[in-house]
């Protein structure tokens, strides 16, 4: 029997969500209610290959959820909210206490609550869309779903820090990752190009303004990129990813800066933009490279050989991998920088690939790599809700 499911995505100053049709997985509408806190705030909200967009006051994120169910009835697109069964909200950060989603309820929001200090942004911002939809639908049941529980099959020697152990008993301080539904996702469809490949090997990498690695064997995470914090790993659009610790006391005491200012630097003016001093948009660099520019130039470089670093270690630490698969803003739609990465990694890999069909690919499931590549190659769009409404079907037997 068919049901709805709601998966939904708050962040600080917005809030994604998509109504699925479970368990055909068919999207009945999707939109965002975005620039909440704000006179101008847009609403958008897609279906029937129709789209309704309209700028109004969205003082909180309850009126951006009243908004949105209003127009579920309004539009027709429900009879009644009472056919809303489930509604799965993302959760960035589940710390030690979450290896799979759970119920949403009382004591999953007081944890939820106490990590906001490892993702201040975005727990918050989850806790507050989570309340929202409680208020409007009471007896809706809720699922919490975590980018971190992927990422809880790591063994030790693959999650600690070399620091104090007992900073790691008392606070907790390891690696978690992040992207984790993603990653997950994005294995489970590289099997679709392992026909017959008994224990799959595959490095996912999920790359956008934000971006993460990871390496997965028989569908689990056995190491990630991004660590503590969204911080770690490898270069991003505004983040520096992993770099020599010493360069914070240094940094700081050579500009005056105290440590809470010199990690705002490294979280929003770093990576990308840091180094280019154009944009943390990688369309933007792109251009600037082709006219010459040579800070884009060493900062495509830069990422390149980062990125095809962490492949190259995961490749190890897999004993081997069956396919690298590309995914997110960038990995699904800049063939450019596709081509960047697997050209840093293609000889040691023994990887050969179709430039051409490669170069023009945007949002679009494809193997690129040849017959005879010892290493495929795929990109495939990934869809973090899909796995969200999955597991609120799964948890709740629906």
């Amino acid at each position: 029997m068919s049901t709805k499911v709601m998966a939904v995505n708050a962040g600080s100053s917005s809030l994604k969500f998509k109504l699925y049709q479970m368990p055909e997985e068919i999207v009945i509408c999707s939109g965002i209610a975005d620039r909440i806190g704000h006179d101008d705030g847009i609403f958008k909200i897609s279906y029937d290959s129709k789209t309704k967009k309209k700028v109004i006051p969205l003082r909180d994120h309850r009126v951006a959820v009243k908004l949105l169910l209003d127009a579920l009835i309004d539009l027709q697109i429900v009879q009644s909210l009472s056919e809303i069964q489930a509604i799965g909200h993302r959760v960035v950060q589940g710390g030690k206490y979450f290896s799979d989603s759970v119920l949403f309820d009382l004591a999953t929001a007081e944890k939820i609550e106490s990590l906001i200090p490892l993702a201040p942004l975005h727990n918050h911002a989850h806790l507050i869309g989570y309340q929202a939809f409680k208020d409007a639908l009471p007896d809706t049941p809720a699922i919490a779903v975590f980018d971190t529980a992927f990422h809880q099959t790591m063994v030790a020697q693959d999650y600690l820090f070399p620091i104090p152990y007992r900073y790691f008993e008392k606070y907790d301080i390891r690696r978690y990752g992040a992207h984790g539904t993603s990653h997950q996702y994005l294995g489970l469809e590289a099997e679709e190009f392992l026909p017959g490949v008994e224990h799959p090997r595959v490095i996912s990498c999920h790359i956008g303004s934000g971006a993460s690695i990871t390496a997965i064997k028989d569908r689990k995470c056995v190491a990630t990129s991004m660590g503590l914090t969204p911080l770690g790993g490898i270069m991003m659009g505004t983040r520096t990813g992993d770099i020599d610790p010493s360069v914070m006391m240094y940094a700081c005491k050579m500009t005056g800066k105290d440590v809470y200012e010199m990690y705002q630097i490294f979280n929003h003016k770093s990576g990308m933009l840091g180094v280019s001093g154009i944009s943390n948009d990688t369309r933007d660099i792109e251009e600037a490279t082709e006219k010459g520019d040579e800070r884009a130039i060493i900062t495509n470089q830069l990422f390149a050989r980062r990125v095809a670093d962490y492949i190259g270690q995961y490749f190890v630490r897999l004993g081997g991998a069956d396919i690298i698969v590309f995914s997110a803003g960038i990995g699904e739609n800049s063939g450019y920088y596709r081509q960047l990465i697997i050209d840093e990694i293609k000889d040691a890999l023994g990887i050969t690939y179709d430039k051409e069909k490669n170069l023009p690919l945007r949002g679009e499931k494809a193997l690129i790599s040849l017959p005879d590549s010892r290493v495929k190659v795929a990109i495939i769009p990934t869809d973090e809700e899909i796995m969200i409404a999955r597991d609120c079907v799964r948890i709740l037997k629906l």
